[in-house]
């Protein structure tokens, strides 16, 4: 199954969320609307095309996210919501809304910083053994505890209706999300896009070896601090729009590995298996006690800790 699968799989799941809603819309009715001609103009342009766009970008967003630590620490356990990024960019946010306005700006810029402040953190702690091992991993999940407990703290200490969006954002959910929620976010994902495209090769080299890529011209300080940003930017977009979407960024690169049979763990079949994955649990978090909708971080929490589960004993029992 290879990315033009993916992609015939992610067409589907994406007509399948243009047709979902309150009452269901045939595809071709959903598809009329988008040209502007039926009944569901505005439902399906206002509302339904924004939380499908959404699903496919923070998707990708996340499966990338994940492909670039995973390569960084040559582990399948090495992804931003295990080893504390998620949780730093969440604490940035947090910050943005009880301190400051709240704004989608304040939101993205804190995200950010409170992500790559939890990378700086992890990488210092773990200089010793370098940035790759189960050590970076143990130190990543310490990290992730502790920042967990302070955003809780935060939100005690906030006012209450501060506090309860606070808490129901933390779920991770694209219920309710907007136009003018994505434009500043699809602009930086697309920026994002870029830097990525321009690290591949050097990524996919040092995923061989830090020595065979010295040897082929690869600046290994440059290239982590670029590959660094890059990562917890992605993961850091998708948590100032949309909260913390846990274990799309652990399971889709691996996923998306296996599914195209690629050698390393490349960005491109982990970005449109990381669309999928959040296109598709979102399709399941609307359907499971509708009419309400239930966040999609429920859904992806409730699947991803079964494929985490299955992740920590392949390692126990590696040799």
């Amino acid at each position: 199954m290879g990315c033009a699968a993916l992609l015939v799989v992610l067409l589907v799941l994406a007509v399948a969320g243009l047709c979902r809603g309150d009452t269901w819309n045939t595809p071709l009715e959903a598809l009329a609307a988008l040209t502007g001609r039926g009944e569901s103009v505005v439902v399906v342009q206002a509302w339904r095309l924004p939380r499908v766009t959404a699903g496919i970008a923070f998707g990708a967003l996340l499966g990338c996210a994940g492909a670039v630590f995973q390569n960084l620490t040559r582990n399948a356990l090495g992804s931003p919501d295990v080893i504390g990024l998620d949780a730093g960019a969440y604490t940035g946010a947090l910050v943005a809304i009880t301190v400051l306005a709240g704004t989608s700006a304040q939101l993205a810029v804190g995200s950010v910083i409170g992500g790559l402040l939890a990378a700086a953190v992890i990488l210092l702690l773990s200089v010793r053994s370098g940035i790759s091992g189960m050590r970076l991993i143990v130190i990543g999940i310490a990290v992730n505890a502790m920042l967990t407990a302070f955003n809780s703290w935060i939100v005690l200490r906030a006012e209450l209706d501060v506090a309860f969006a606070a808490a129901g954002w933390s779920a991770g959910s694209l219920n309710g999300i907007g136009w003018d929620d994505l434009t500043l976010p699809l602009c930086v994902a697309a920026a994002l896009a870029a830097l990525l495209v321009g690290v591949s090769r050097a990524m996919h080299q040092t995923a061989l070896g830090d020595e065979l890529a010295i040897t082929s011209g690869v600046s290994l300080g440059r290239h982590r601090l670029l590959t660094i940003v890059a990562g917890v930017g992605c993961t850091a977009i998708v948590t100032a729009v949309a909260g913390p979407i846990a274990f799309i960024a652990l399971a889709a690169p691996q996923i998306g590995r296996r599914l195209t049979a690629a050698p390393g763990v490349p960005l491109l079949p982990s970005a449109l298996t990381g669309a999928v994955l959040l296109l598709g649990a979102d399709l399941v978090a609307q359907t499971l006690i509708a009419p309400i909708a239930l966040p999609v971080g429920v859904v992806t929490t409730a699947i991803g800790g079964l494929y985490l589960l299955w992740l920590l004993i392949k390692e126990v029992n590696r040799p």
